[in-house]
Formats: structure tokens, C-alpha cells, sequence
């Protein structure tokens, strides 16, 4: 399958430059972010995909969009590939108002509250990635999935650390990290 990690949010820009949370709930992308996502929609064009999983956050459905507007794809949102509640920026949107911002999608088995209360620590990240290993593994159609997720994620899933709007191969059959450089 294809792991894509979502395209610079405006979180992204202004935690890089200052290194502090900016306050930003639920953030969506810049236009260097949506210029990464086309660019990875334009890369996978020739790719047989089939389905797209993609996290319920705002910059993760704008990633995916350049690739839906350029083929039709089966989507699945799931809130099991969301990033690790952390930052401000992982305060997500209600199912009604990701609803109105994307009337294309399916919002109405998200709770109104499919985030995290409070910060989510890395074994119960681990924990998720590992859930959703196996459960793509299990699935004969794994090799024609793309999942939009998120940095720390995708980490947990692979060990491997993503820069905005970057991609890569991945088999689920394949054993989980076995140690993991998690950012201070």
C-alpha cells in the first residue's frame, strides 16, 4: 500500500519557524501543502489504486483531494490513522461541520468528538498502528490502498519519519518496527 503523509498545515509552518504550538485547532493546509499534494496525486496517477483511507483532520482530507479529483477511488474515513493527540492542531472538527466543508464524504459514523481528550501517549499510538498493520494485512486489497495520515502515525506504523506531502511503498505482512525515535 501507499502511506502519504498530509501536505504542510499551517500548524507545520509556524511550529518549524518557532518550535512553539501556534493555537491552531484542526488546521488546514498552506498553498506550499496543497502544491505537495497535487504534486503526490500527479506521482501515483499511473498507480492501479482502488481505495483511499484518510484521517478525518482538515489537512489530511485536503491531501486526499487531488487524488479524488483525478480518479475515482472507494473511500473509508478513519479516525484509527489520525495523528497522535499532541498539539492544539490535533483538535479536530465535529462530523457536521467536515460535513459542510466536504459534502462529498461520509462524516456520520465519526462520534462528535473522534479525537482525544487529553495527549495521547506513544504506546497508545503504537497500539493503533499496530490494530490497523494487522487489519490491512488481512485484506487482499492492501496493494491498491493509499492511507493519508500523519507524521507520528505513520512512525508508529513503519518507524520511518515522513516530511509533509512525501510517500511511501509499505506491506503490512511486514513485522512492526522494532524501536522507534519519537521527536522531544
Amino acid at each position: 500500500m501507499i502511506l502519504l503523509r498530509h501536505g504542510q498545515s499551517e500548524f507545520n509552518l509556524h511550529f518549524t519557524a518557532t518550535r512553539q504550538d501556534p493555537g491552531i485547532e484542526d488546521p488546514g493546509l498552506t498553498e506550499q501543502g496543497h502544491a505537495q499534494a497535487a504534486a503526490a496525486a500527479a506521482e501515483l496517477a499511473a498507480r492501479p489504486l482502488r481505495r483511499l483511507i484518510v484521517s478525518p483532520y482538515t489537512r489530511a482530507l485536503q491531501t486526499a483531494a487531488p487524488m479524488l479529483a483525478q480518479r475515482r477511488l472507494d473511500v473509508v474515513i478513519s479516525p484509527d490513522i489520525r495523528e497522535r493527540f499532541h498539539f492544539t492542531c490535533d483538535v479536530g472538527s465535529p462530523p457536521d461541520r467536515l460535513a459542510a466543508r466536504f459534502p462529498d464524504h461520509d462524516f456520520t459514523h465519526l462520534p462528535p468528538r473522534w479525537w482525544p481528550e487529553r495527549t495521547e501517549s506513544e504506546a497508545a499510538v503504537i497500539e493503533r498502528a499496530n490494530r490497523f498493520r494487522a487489519a490491512m494485512a488481512a485484506r487482499p486489497d492492501w496493494r491498491q490502498t493509499i492511507v493519508v495520515s500523519h507524521w507520528a502515525f505513520i512512525l508508529a506504523l513503519t518507524g520511518q519519519s515522513l516530511t509533509n506531502g512525501t510517500w511511501i511503498e509499505y506491506d503490512p505482512a511486514s513485522p512492526p518496527p522494532s524501536s522507534l525515535t519519537w521527536r522531544p
